[in-house]
């Protein structure tokens, strides 16, 4: 039976962790609502390029650049994690890792080996032991401050890599912020782009002609680095608004 000393001594140290944790709380509470707003604020420019890139991509079927349709007989993906430098936050992390470790092996059943890009080092750590072979580099200081001209940088990386023909295509996974409580692990095709559908029809139904200028080729080429910059970005702001939701709602619990 412990001593009266022993639970004089615990009820301090919980004391102590108590306002560790609550200070936590409150630093992740303050920065959460711009990091919010700033998430939900790229939502449209993202998916606004995401459209025009797909309409462009409609009209050029037989000339697409490789950038945008990919290089299916090169059996190798290229997987983006976004994950924190920190812990504390829940299964932010882990929520991650486990997604990454399904998509790994779901491409390895259709024989498609898969290489590893990390955006913040938790989710590295915790899959360095298993696949330490397939990773390409772990980029750290991103997940608290996201800057566009970081993701413009690890767009050129991509792009340069692709280039080189490391890999056929590219995928990106982040935890989507969709309340305080909830985020959701969300898988994307970087590369080849991913062509939406309704928007097809849409333009079927309508059978509209447009002229471009300077010609479809030209335009499409330019944004194609824009593109993956702004989507890698998008993710970055989305996987930093999760990770401030996961770690307030850690830190109270």
């Amino acid at each position: 039976m412990p001593s009266l000393k022993d639970l004089k001594n615990r009820i301090g140290s919980v004391k102590s962790t108590q306002k560790i944790t609550s200070a936590m709380k409150m630093v992740a509470a303050a920065k959460l609502r711009k990091a919010q707003e700033n998430a939900i604020a790229s939502r449209p420019y993202c998916l606004s390029m995401e459209k025009i890139v797909s309409s462009l991509a409609n009209k050029l079927i037989d000339n697409a650049p490789l950038l945008l349709k990919g290089k299916k007989e090169i059996k190798k993906q290229l997987l983006v994690v976004f994950s924190a430098d920190r812990g504390l936050c829940g299964g932010f992390n882990g929520s991650i890792s486990r997604a990454v470790k399904t998509e790994i092996q779901k491409s390895k059943v259709q024989g498609i080996d898969t290489k590893l890009l990390f955006i913040g080092r938790k989710s590295a750590d915790t899959l360095k032991k298993e696949y330490q072979e397939n990773f390409v580099e772990v980029i750290t200081g991103n997940s608290t401050n996201p800057l566009f001209n970081d993701s413009l940088s690890i767009a050129l990386k991509i792009v340069k890599l692709y280039q080189s023909d490391e890999f056929g295509s590219c995928k990106i996974i982040f935890n989507k912020f969709v309340s305080a409580i909830t985020q959701e692990v969300t898988l994307k095709s970087l590369i080849p782009i991913e062509v939406n559908q309704e928007d097809i029809s849409e333009k079927n139904k309508l059978n509209s002609v447009y002229i471009y200028e300077p010609e479809e080729e030209v335009i499409l080429n330019e944004l194609l680095n824009k593109n993956i910059a702004t989507q890698l970005f998008s993710a970055q702001m989305e996987s930093t608004a999760s990770e401030l939701a996961a770690r307030m709602t850690a830190m109270d619990n």
